[in-house]
C-alpha cells in the first residue's frame, strides 16, 4: 500500500501525513515553485511536477497527472491543498481512493474563504472535513471530521489557525483508514471498519 500526495503550494497537511509515517510514495505539485516540493525531497520522498499552464485544457492535464501518478501505482491519492479542480474523467478514475481535506463542516461553505464566510454567517461551531472525492465540488461521502469554536472577537486568520491545527491530526487518520482498507460506504454513508476508530474530535481549546 502507497500514497501520492498532491499539493500546490507550502503543504502543511502534506507535512502531517509524512510525519504520522504513511508510506508515501510521492509528491507531485501543479506548481514548480511549490515549498512543498522542496520539504518532501528533503524528507527522501520522490517528488515531481505536472504545471498545469503547459496544458491547453483541464482534460489535457489531468490526463498527464493521471500518467504521473500511475507511475507509482498508489492505493490512495490525498489532496493536501492542492488548487486545480479536477475533471470528471480523473475523478472517476480514481474514484473511492481519491481523498481531500475541507476547511469546513460540510456540507457549510463548500469552496473558498471558509472562515470568512463562517465568521460572517455567525456559526458557533467551525471544522473541518475529510471527504472523498466526487465530482461534485466539495460533497463527496464524509470520512470525518473535527469541529473547533468559534470564540467572541474570532478574525478569520486565528480561526483558520484553530482549524488547520485539527486538520493535521485528522487527516492522517483518515488516510491511513483508507490505506488499510477500513472505510466502508453504505448508501453514500462512510462506516469505519474499526472498533476504535473515531470519525468526529471536537477542540474546545482556543
Amino acid at each position: 500500500m502507497s500514497l501520492v500526495i498532491l499539493i500546490s503550494g507550502r503543504g502543511s497537511n502534506m507535512q502531517a501525513i509524512l510525519d504520522a509515517g504513511l508510506p508515501v510514495a510521492a509528491v507531485i505539485s501543479n506548481r514548480p515553485d511549490a515549498a512543498g516540493l522542496g520539504i518532501a525531497a528533503a524528507r527522501g520522498i520522490k517528488t515531481a511536477v505536472v504545471a498545469h499552464k503547459g496544458y491547453a485544457t483541464r482534460e489535457e492535464f489531468d490526463a498527464a497527472l493521471a500518467a504521473e501518478i500511475a507511475r507509482h501505482a498508489p492505493t490512495v491519492v490525498a489532496l493536501a491543498g492542492f488548487m486545480r479542480i479536477l475533471t470528471p474523467g480523473f475523478v472517476g478514475q480514481h474514484a473511492g481512493r481519491l481523498v481531500n481535506i475541507h476547511p469546513s463542516l460540510l456540507p457549510a461553505f463548500t469552496g473558498l474563504d471558509t472562515h470568512e464566510r463562517a465568521l460572517a454567517a455567525g456559526v458557533k461551531v467551525h471544522g473541518c472535513t475529510v471527504h472523498l472525492v466526487t465530482a461534485e465540488l466539495d460533497h463527496g461521502p464524509i470520512i470525518a471530521q473535527a469541529a473547533v469554536p468559534v470564540l467572541p472577537g474570532d478574525t478569520a486568520d486565528a480561526l483558520a489557525a484553530r482549524v488547520l491545527r485539527q486538520e493535521h491530526l485528522l487527516y492522517p487518520r483518515a488516510v491511513r483508514w483508507l490505506l488499510e482498507e477500513k472505510v466502508v460506504i453504505e448508501s453514500g454513508i462512510v462506516r469505519i471498519k474499526d472498533a476504535n476508530a473515531h470519525q468526529y474530535s471536537f477542540s474546545d481549546r482556543p
